[in-house]
């Protein structure tokens, strides 16, 4: 066993909801923690491509923007003071003969640990990018495949290209606020929310479908105007644009996790009722694990981590007794108001 490395009771490899969630949990079970982040910054994918999207599916928490709801969680992941590391892809695990995991880095960076948690989400998440010649000219100016900030497009003739929620979701977000807004989407039936395709609708988004856009055309990085064309007769329009937002989903790529000799299935990471994986001592949790009948929302992820974070605790100490854990009644929570 390497001797100079810190040994902790379980290593979390993501620092999304999920992953901080568990961290949360894991210090209430007074286990030695270490959470270990991709990205610069903890919160994953929501506040870097939904800061000022609201979410309303978490249980007690009726309305709150992706950017308030992750300043929450890294609040309370840091109540029992994780050892947190940032823009580091863990890549490799090697087995010890003592039982602990050897995480190892892209760096360098060596991890030693009793128990892993993944929370990786689906891993790296890349947009899918606009297939035209010309959309690098305007990438990071005029076209963007995430929105940071609503206010931006104040004023602004906005065309959204793409079909699923998050296209659907950003038109009726940016309805109020831009001067127009236009949606194109190839196929001739939105896969969204029903509710929030008819909101769309029902309201002065310009809808194309079933069109795509063919090209681009602007200046120094601003863009002037779209050419859509119908996919099944090929007319054409020119559309006049001040920004587009390419809405056309990830490229997921877990990396070399995916080669640690566990169960998958379908790109995700089979687990069992305990939340472990193939290998002992090795948990998923969130939206890369897969078992019957996952509920693939946050609040299915926040179930999952103190499942997983109980298992390890067993995995560690199998003869001990889990007394069940409440914070209502948990002393040095208590005793930190």
């Amino acid at each position: 066993m390497p001797q100079d490395l810190e040994l902790y009771d379980v290593t979390i490899v993501g620092g999304g909801p999920v992953g901080l969630f568990t961290a949360f949990y894991s210090g209430m079970r007074e286990m030695k923690t270490k959470v270990i982040e991709y990205l610069p910054f903890l919160g994953g994918k929501v506040p870097y491509f939904y800061p000022e999207k609201m979410i309303y599916d978490i249980g007690g928490i009726p309305r709150i923007s992706g950017e308030a709801f992750t300043e929450q969680l890294i609040d309370q992941a840091k109540t029992f003071e994780p050892e947190i590391v940032l823009n580091e892809q863990v890549m490799h695990m090697e087995k010890q003969p003592s039982g602990h995991f050897l995480l190892k880095s892209n760096n360098g960076a060596r991890h030693l640990t009793k128990t892993v948690i993944l929370a990786t989400g689906y891993g790296t998440l890349k947009s899918v990018k606009l297939d035209l010649p010309e959309a690098a000219d305007f990438e990071g100016t005029s076209l963007h495949y995430a929105i940071r900030k609503m206010s931006d497009y104040k004023g602004k003739n906005v065309l959204i290209s793409g079909g699923g929620n998050s296209a659907i979701d950003w038109a009726n977000e940016l309805e109020g606020i831009a001067n127009s807004v236009s949606v194109v989407y190839r196929k001739s039936t939105f896969t969204g929310i029903e509710r929030n395709i008819s909101k769309m609708m029902s309201s002065a988004v310009n809808v194309y479908k079933p069109y795509q856009i063919i090209s681009l055309s602007g200046e120094n990085g601003q863009l002037a105007s779209a050419i859509i064309a119908h996919t099944e007769n090929a007319i054409q329009e020119e559309v006049p644009i001040d920004n587009v937002i390419v809405n056309h989903g990830f490229v997921i790529d877990l990396g070399p996790i995916s080669e640690w000799d566990m169960k998958m299935q379908e790109g995700s990471i089979v687990v069992d009722g305990r939340m472990e994986t193939s290998v002992p001592g090795i948990f998923a949790v969130g939206d890369i694990s897969n078992y019957p009948n996952k509920l693939n929302l946050i609040a299915g992820g926040f179930h999952d981590g103190p499942i997983a974070v109980n298992n390890a605790k067993l995995h560690i100490a199998p003869k001990e007794e889990l007394k069940p854990l409440y914070s209502t009644n948990y002393e040095p929570l208590i005793n930190k108001k």
